[in-house]
């Protein structure tokens, strides 16, 4: 389960005044849209308190049957019209700077966990589902938003609308605005004794969601396999129950923070009661007037008003919060170990690697590959053999830097691989592993993913080299043919061939390949190590390989067993010492 291969960091979860804290830093960035939003929102509350008053004059011109002032309801419902249309301008300007000021900083929130992905180690990206990876960059970040573009929207003009109503209210009657006055707080009890219990939710909610989206596309990556094996009823099973815990923490986030709103709506009638009641006998006592009362009952309303909206928006943000502690969980992760100040940047590369005392294992106490030593000269075509399990591939990740050694050092022409650019090392390997990955582009684009000032007519020759050339020429439009990442109607042979192309194109100074050809069939395989030991000429070579015809050239073959090298020597001189190389030899071609 993905809660069971999370790190310590992430379990030590950004506190809640730690996230809104962050949040509030990053508003500083856009202060101006920030600015205007405030400004336009108190000059839309202003003109919309000053409606109720101008209304109250109105009122008040109508005195009696007959005893109506026109010219002064007139002039009153100008004012009013006139209000009416800035107080409309100021909002839709208010909602231009809102989205403006949300949207880019949830575009900018997205580019840093984006950013922060390409900077993470390997490590975390093995230990979590891709698709909980993705539900934080996505989903969390939209719901953030949401809550986000609520909160401007409400929470200036709601807090402007208090204040402006009660300097309104104290201007009309100042005993009944404490009536008022005395009321309202219950609604911030109310609002406040929830929304302490929301946010532990809405985290669970946002956490469940991440665990179903990184379900989703494991099963959808592969669902062959799955129904291959008919797990597909296993899989339902499996995803019904975490459908089932979402639904039930988002059906209790969504009940309790839905009590919000109807709880301050009954505080907020309360003290609608008290005014008109209190009004009333002051009329009668003629201490205001009926257009007075009408225009206090009115200004109690909007008092009261912006504390439902404000509940919604405390509510809202609690899931806000909630997501943007998942982002920024994720933000703040350690990034892979930063590049020395003055890191060397290799150029001029011969092909000589030496490995010395290296020891590695990618769990504490869990020993891997120990005192491992080696060393290869330029040109020379080392082969890698050994049990699964034995530290192949982990030989590759730590000669590429995918992982850091935890003892010992790799050195590439004299140079320790920590002390220069991860840049300048990897784009001195030329790399095709067993496993394809395409993007999703034009066969084109993918060929010359390493060399995207390639010519055509390198691009054509890569592609003969590595044979897929007469394929790429019978599609519909050629090289311009658009393919998706998983290589859509291309079939595993013709995607790992297309891999190969990419490293013939670029001709790089060393080679690792890692059962490079395993998905190909034995005619074109064939051509194809014809081609690689073309390729393969004064370059240093790493081959992993588990058919072990296809090394029988290798100048060195290393065997492993147990993360360290127990055989070492060519075909010939292994085959003659009848040991693990044999047995593995002979069992291959003994059926």
């Amino acid at each position: 389960m993905a809660d069971k291969r999370k790190t310590n960091s992430e379990k030590k979860q950004k506190s809640q005044a730690a996230t809104l804290k962050e949040v509030i830093c990053r508003l500083g960035r856009y202060r101006i849209f920030l600015v205007f939003s405030i400004l336009l929102a108190t000059v839309s509350v202003a003109l919309t308190l000053y409606i109720p008053k101008l209304t109250g004059h109105a009122v008040d011109y109508v005195i009696g049957k007959g005893k109506v002032n026109f010219p002064g309801v007139i002039q009153v419902m100008i004012q009013i019209g006139v209000c009416t249309l800035i107080t409309a301008l100021a909002q839709w300007l208010m909602n231009v700077c809102n989205n403006k000021m949300t949207y880019q900083m949830v575009q900018d929130i997205r580019n840093e966990a984006f950013d922060k992905i390409e900077q993470l180690p390997l490590k975390y990206i093995d230990g979590h589902p891709y698709g909980e990876v993705v539900s934080r960059v996505i989903a969390d970040v939209d719901q953030f938003s949401d809550g986000l573009l609520m909160g401007f929207t409400q929470l200036f003009t709601g807090i402007a609308t208090i204040i402006g109503t009660f300097c309104f209210m104290l201007s009309v009657n100042v005993s009944i605005t404490f009536v008022v006055v005395l009321i309202t707080p219950v609604s911030f009890f109310v609002a406040n004794f929830i929304a302490k219990r929301t946010f532990r939710m809405f985290r669970l909610q946002s956490e469940i969601r991440g665990e179903q989206t990184g379900l989703i596309d494991e099963m959808i990556g592969n669902q062959k396999v799955v129904q291959a094996f008919g797990r597909g009823e296993d899989v339902t099973e499996r995803f019904d129950e975490v459908n089932k815990r979402l639904q039930e923490a988002s059906l209790r986030a969504t009940f309790f923070s839905s009590i919000t709103n109807p709880a301050t709506r009954f505080v907020n009638s309360l003290v609608y009661t008290g005014v008109g009641i209190t009004g009333a006998f002051a009329v009668v006592r003629g201490a205001m007037s009926v257009g007075q009362l009408s225009s206090f009952l009115s200004y109690a309303n909007q008092y009261t008003k912006p504390f439902n909206e404000i509940s919604g928006v405390v509510t809202e943000f609690q899931n806000a919060i909630a997501c943007a502690q998942r982002v920024f969980t994720l933000i703040d992760e350690e990034p892979q170990i930063p590049e020395p100040e003055h890191a060397v940047h290799l150029t001029d590369i011969d092909g000589n690697v030496k490995v010395e005392d290296v020891s590695f294992s990618y769990l504490p106490g869990q020993h891997l590959i120990e005192d491992f030593n080696l060393e290869v000269k330029p040109g020379q075509r080392i082969a890698i053999v050994g049990p699964t399990g034995c530290g192949k591939t982990t030989l590759i990740n730590l000669l590429m830097r995918f992982y850091d050694v935890n003892a010992g050092s790799i050195k590439v022409e004299d140079i320790d691989i920590r002390e220069m650019t991860r840049k300048s090392l990897r784009t001195g390997y030329g790399m095709v592993l067993q496993e394809t990955w395409l993007k999703t582009g034009t066969i084109r684009e993918n060929i010359a993913m390493g060399r995207p000032d390639a010519t055509e007519e390198e691009i054509v020759e890569a592609a003969k080299a590595s044979h897929i050339h007469n394929y790429i020429r019978r599609l519909p439009k050629g090289y311009d043919t658009w393919i998706t990442e998983d290589g859509g109607g291309l079939s595993q042979g013709q995607k790992q061939l297309l891999c190969i192309a990419r490293v013939m194109l670029c001709r790089p100074p060393m080679l690792i390949l890692d059962e490079a050809t395993s998905s190909i069939d034995t005619r074109t395989e064939i051509k194809i190590q014809q081609a690689f030991a073309k390729l393969m000429e004064g370059r240093t070579t790493f081959i992993v390989a588990h058919r072990l015809s296809t090394i029988r050239e290798a100048d060195v073959i290393l065997v492993m067993k147990d993360g360290k090298i127990i055989e070492q020597g060519n075909h010939e001189v292994l085959m003659k010492k009848e040991g693990f190389y044999h047995h593995l030899y002979e069992s291959q071609f003994s059926m």
